[in-house]
């Protein structure tokens, strides 16, 4: 929760121009989906929203539909954050709602998962994270996922300033990536648990992650571009 529009469109303005032939991919509160996507226009950033209803409209107060947010200008969604999952109640069933109702509204769905702590102390991380796949996506399609985005996001690791190591990261990849080969679906794989300039070379040196998703780096242009240069 930050960014107001104004400060989204010079984050933008501040950011393009280092990018080069590199892209970027924000994902920004709805308030600024429309500014930034005016913004971002011509240039290599992409713009999505962090949270879509799984209705596709009616009498839902408060609520944003995937096609508010896909005339908005965005091209993708955030779906089951931890953050989400843990201080507002969403289930692997309602990422799978949010799942489809992106789907059919033209947006990319990037699908969030991860552990607690108590549960990787438990040995319990590779079934946490096969269920909330298996549940999530349950009854696709592969063909319907062709866009899906995966991002792995180890709770115990967002906003505590750890991270996992990055082979502790490529390992649960592993889990991941044979979980969705077996459902025959081939996503990118991204790594989200605390990304910083500082780990982002040694996490991307690693066979099977393919990107990172980045909180609170990415609040800062330097800091942000420092993680995409690397």
């Amino acid at each position: 929760m930050y960014k107001t529009p104004m400060e989204a469109k010079a984050f933008i303005e501040e950011l393009a121009p280092l990018l080069g032939d590199k892209k970027a991919y924000l994902a920004v509160p709805y308030t600024a989906l429309v500014t930034a996507a005016d913004a971002a226009k011509g240039t290599g950033i992409s713009v999505g929203a962090q949270n879509l209803s799984e209705h596709g409209e009616g009498a839902y107060t408060g609520e944003i539909s995937g096609k508010m947010i896909f005339e908005s200008g965005a091209t993708f969604t955030l779906i089951g954050h931890s953050e989400r999952r843990q201080y507002y109640g969403e289930t692997n069933g309602s990422v799978r709602a949010k799942v489809e109702r992106a789907i059919k509204c033209g947006l990319t769905p990037v699908m969030c998962i991860g552990e607690t702590l108590a549960e990787r102390e438990q040995g319990d991380t590779a079934a946490v994270l096969k269920t909330q796949i298996a549940e999530g996506l349950n009854g696709f399609e592969p063909k319907e996922l062709e866009a899906l985005v995966v991002a792995y996001e180890p709770v115990w690791a967002i906003g505590t300033g750890k991270s996992a190591t990055p082979q502790l990261a490529d390992e649960t990849h592993s889990v991941i990536r044979n979980q969705l080969e077996a459902m025959r679906i081939d996503p990118l794989i991204l790594y989200g648990g605390s990304v910083k300039p500082t780990t982002i070379k040694e996490l991307m040196a690693m066979d099977r992650i393919d990107g990172a998703l980045v909180g609170g780096a990415s609040l800062d242009v330097k800091s942000f571009y420092q993680i995409i240069e690397g």
